[in-house]
């Protein structure tokens, strides 16, 4: 093969690559917070435990975005696996609070070298195909709707497998007896992971092709990076529609915040028991990947419809800030009906986000070259952290009730609202055109 990848293929790859990386970290959702409380964890320790994943994706974010624009896509995605890996084998074996710990911030240093290689190498590769103007929103919504599905059955599988090692003869006491306890039932969803993981990093390393780079020592990686970085930085400044982009990314995040930390505790007032509202908890989980799946399929012909893939992630962005504003709304009764509209706005919220999804990111690909493109996903993604953090922060610090939910609800408004305002569309400096000379003629 003497050419780029076909875009079908490269879709179909991307898409692959997509589901492989997610499914596992699906599989933890359900069985992690009461895997580590099984342990002998008190929730302190637990909230310690997240904050070591989020602070390490954090930090970690703008810098392994820069290393995958100086050493390749590839390279730093099959890194993130490896992390992944590791930190699910840590996770489900270990018992001590500093196995867990370094379990954690390895799965956040993984999350960080993932946000954006996987989808700068589909982009790299279409625009090798067939040019700047290719279209890059059919491929990207089918990544994300492959994200979300396999976040849902993650979820769903990681849920049922502890419960049905539990069921006839108890399978999980003897497998735990077996392992003299190392191997837990709420263990073996984060083990299949691992299995996942090894699948995934076997694919990128055989199935994305990348142009060959100029040998990078230590040094250059080392000057490459934080100008790398700073380029990304700059044009988010300069560049309107960027703006746009990565305020936008900060509403969904603040958004993804509150439902996020809100909807645990309701589910719990709903069932009556923490046990069943956590089942409850997975089982919305699942749906809200679902309907953000449905969303991300939707979006290019929402954007066709709508005229443009501004247009789309107005109405994507909008519809999710009035399912969170119908949650805080019903957020004080406990009536059929109340409960019945609030599922209709966590449905919505989830649906609108992966409605939008796609054409910001094809927005955000125009505007940026592909020596920064890696970097400017990663912006992206610390917008959305940061952005969630604080209003996770605002959020515990309001009373129980409306006030919560209608915060988070505002806060995604506001990111919809910006996209009213036309203007920004031409584009930005060359600098944030794709070059011709970066554009690869060849797979490696």
């Amino acid at each position: 093969m003497t050419g780029p990848l076909d875009v079908r293929t490269a879709r179909r790859r991307y898409v692959t690559v997509c589901a492989l990386f997610w499914l596992p970290l699906g599989l933890g959702i359900a069985p992690m917070v009461l895997l580590f409380t099984e342990r002998g964890m008190t929730m302190a320790a637990v909230t310690v435990l997240f904050a070591a994943h989020s602070l390490t994706a954090a930090v970690l974010e703008l810098p392994t975005g820069g290393l995958s624009d100086v050493l390749g896509r590839r390279t730093v995605l099959a890194a993130a696996g490896l992390l992944n890996l590791t930190a699910s084998i840590l996770l489900g074996l270990g018992s001590a609070l500093w196995t867990l710990g370094l379990g954690m911030a390895l799965m956040g240093a993984g999350r960080a070298l993932s946000s954006g290689p996987a989808e700068a190498w589909y982009v790299d590769t279409v625009h090798a195909r067939s040019g700047p103007d290719a279209d890059l929103r059919t491929g990207l919504a089918r990544g994300s709707s492959a994200t979300s599905a396999a976040l849902a059955t993650g979820t769903l599988l990681g849920g049922a497998l502890p419960w049905l090692l539990g069921l006839g003869p108890d399978l999980g006491a003897r497998l735990s007896k077996a392992t003299s306890g190392l191997v837990l039932p709420l263990s073996v969803p984060l083990l299949l992971g691992v299995a996942v993981g090894i699948a995934f990093v076997l694919y990128v390393l055989t199935a994305l092709p990348e142009p060959p780079r100029p040998a990078a020592t230590p040094r250059d990686v080392l000057r490459g990076v934080p100008a790398t970085v700073a380029g990304g930085l700059r044009l988010a400044g300069r560049d309107v529609l960027v703006r746009r982009v990565l305020l936008s990314a900060g509403a969904a995040g603040g958004a993804l915040a509150a439902v996020e930390l809100l909807t645990p505790g309701r589910a719990a007032v709903l069932t009556g028991t923490p046990a069943s509202g956590a089942v409850l908890f997975a089982s919305l989980a699942c749906a809200g990947f679902v309907c953000s799946g449905v969303g991300s399929h939707l979006a290019p012909s929402a954007a066709r419809l709508a005229g443009s893939g501004e247009r789309a992630v107005l109405a994507g962005l909008g519809t999710g800030a009035s399912g969170l504003l119908l949650l805080g709304a019903t957020a004080a009764s406990t009536g059929v009906w109340s409960v019945i509209l609030a599922a209709v706005g966590y449905g919505s919220l989830y649906f609108g986000l992966g409605l939008a999804g796609p054409s910001e990111n094809d927005l955000l690909h125009r505007r940026v070259s592909r020596s920064g493109r890696a970097t400017a996903l990663s912006v992206q993604s610390l917008t959305l952290q940061l952005a969630g953090a604080l209003t996770g922060l605002a959020v515990g610090l309001l009373p129980p009730g409306p006030l919560p939910w209608t915060l988070g609800g505002t806060v995604l408004l506001a990111g919809a609202l910006l996209w009213i305002r036309r203007g920004g569309d031409t584009p930005a400096a060359p600098a944030a055109a794709p070059r011709p000379d970066a554009v690869p003629s060849s797979p490696a």
